[in-house]
């Protein structure tokens, strides 16, 4: 069997160490148009329990992290001076350079040939049994397939980022955000930052940022035409006076780093003919899950495995890929969903949040409280004594001022309420604007219909921007969603 690889990076290296040694017979080439010691990008991290199942497959990138990379259990979220921390959470990360190297050696070493600065397209390479294309979010091969056989969607954030290395120690992820002076009253004006050491004494520091900061701040003068290569200076500049407080006037580095939207991409198929696709030239996640490089490994491994399992059968290989991995990337792409949202929201989060809340808010953007006190009990005992001491009850048994006894709302008990209807499409200020615009003088809202994301955003919308209680429409909820839901500060109430 003759394989081709379009791209070098971890996802088609590993894939190409893993087909050069477990296919029988099969002749392996890797066309990679970037030089094997060019990395567009810093480091990338990993969970624990991803290091695992793909050390089970190849331990390249566990040795990779043991010899050069960077351990940590806690997450911090860092806002208006206090810190809070979220345990129980074993990553690690490495420089991206590091783990390319440590990849194409695995892949060289077990017979695949390696073509660096050789670019290749799909429609060069009839001579080859099976093609694989992990050729990045801009796939040439999906564009060349058509997003319209392989049925690709894409959904495009509103929030806008920006991807620089610093020299600034972090001790783990890091969560930075802070208010930016200056900016018209009506811009929220707030910037936030992933940080988390990568090894080799720096940290990948990724800014994001609404789109009306962005520009009243002057950062939209990019020409964004400009070809690769060449950073926005200029934002790098004012993003380390911005951040100069908080990393104690550290420099960030730039490669090839320039403003953008983060794209989800999600496809029916991913396949079509002798090519398969993997990694982000077929899916995406947002960053802040930290699963573009895992799922790129986890394809290959997969894909690797099926064709070793179907060597004269290459589209029930395909097929077999897709079975294993299209359930996987869908739930972590569903985990990445509100997270994303977090991200668009987070300059209302800031300004509405008390920093022990806004924390919580956080760490439960994606996970119920339950789940986060598996981990870190302080975590979840710390807001709750917050709430305790401001509310002088439990949150599920304080009361809602003028509104409410309780937080947990018996339908034969529910308040006079303006029913706002959620729902695919609808935007949330919008849906609470348009069911208050008749009843000014309503206290709350009753939010139903749509998603459990949907419902929250417009509670949120509600409470936090237009200044009315929000009672959410959840029937099968249990003690610790309701729990989440009030202490997070994303409902004032729960109605089952």
């Amino acid at each position: 069997m003759r394989i081709a690889i379009i791209g070098g990076g971890p996802g088609g290296l590993l894939f190409a160490a893993l087909a050069a040694r477990n296919i029988p017979h099969a002749e392996v080439d890797l066309f990679e148009r970037n030089r094997a010691d060019e990395a567009f990008g810093f480091g990338v991290v990993f969970s624990d329990a991803t290091q695992s199942g793909v050390d089970a497959a190849d331990s390249a990138l566990r040795e990779t992290l043991d010899a050069s990379g960077v351990r940590w259990d806690a997450i911090r979220v860092s806002a208006k001076g206090e810190t809070m921390t979220f345990g129980g959470n074993g990553m690690g990360a490495v420089l991206r350079k590091d783990l390319l190297a440590a990849l194409q050696r695995r892949a060289a070493d077990a017979g695949a040939h390696l073509h660096f600065c050789t670019p290749r397209r799909v429609d060069e390479l009839d001579d080859y049994d099976v093609i694989v294309a992990a050729d990045g979010a801009n796939s040439q091969t999906r564009a060349t397939i058509g997003d319209d056989t392989l049925g690709v969607t894409y959904e495009t954030a509103a929030a806008k980022f920006i991807w620089f290395a610093t020299d600034a120690p972090f001790e783990g992820l890091t969560f930075l955000h802070t208010h930016a002076d200056g900016l018209p009253e009506d811009v929220a004006g707030v910037f936030a930052a992933h940080a988390y050491p990568i090894g080799g004494g720096l940290s990948t520091f990724i800014v994001e940022t609404d789109e009306d900061t962005w520009r009243a701040a002057g950062l939209d003068g990019f020409d964004l035409s400009t070809p690769p290569g060449p950073s926005d200076e200029h934002s790098q500049k004012r993003l380390e006076q911005i951040f100069a407080p908080l990393i104690d006037g550290a420099r960030l580095i730039g490669n090839n780093s320039r403003w953008g939207n983060f794209r989800t991409i999600r496809a029916r198929s991913w396949h079509h003919g002798n090519v398969a696709l993997l990694g982000d030239a077929v899916h995406t996640a947002h960053f802040s899950v930290g699963s573009g490089t895992k799922m790129s490994l986890e394809d290959a491994i997969a894909l690797a495995d099926a064709l070793a399992a179907h060597p004269d059968d290459i589209d029930a290989a395909f097929l077999a890929y897709e079975a294993v991995r299209q359930p996987q990337v869908a739930r972590i792409q569903g985990a990445a969903r509100p997270s994303l949202s977090w991200w668009e929201n987070f300059g209302t989060y800031f300004h509405a949040f008390e920093p022990w809340q806004f924390g919580f808010h956080f760490f439960s953007r994606a996970l119920p409280a339950a789940k986060i006190a598996r981990r870190d009990p302080d975590a979840v005992r710390r807001a709750l004594d917050r709430w305790q001491s401001r509310h002088g009850a439990p949150p599920l048994e304080s009361a809602v001022t003028g509104l409410l006894d309780r937080r947990v709302v018996d339908r034969d008990d529910l308040p006079p309420v303006v029913t706002v209807a959620a729902g695919d499409g609808i935007r949330p200020d919008d849906a609470v604007r348009e069911a208050l615009a008749s009843h000014r003088d309503a206290a709350a809202v009753l939010v139903t219909g749509g998603s459990a994301l949907d419902r929250q955003l417009i509670a949120e919308a509600a409470r936090l921007r237009h200044g009315v209680a929000a009672i959410i429409d959840e029937p099968d909820c249990d003690e610790d969603r309701a729990m989440t839901l009030v202490l997070s500060g994303r409902a004032d109430a729960v109605l089952r």
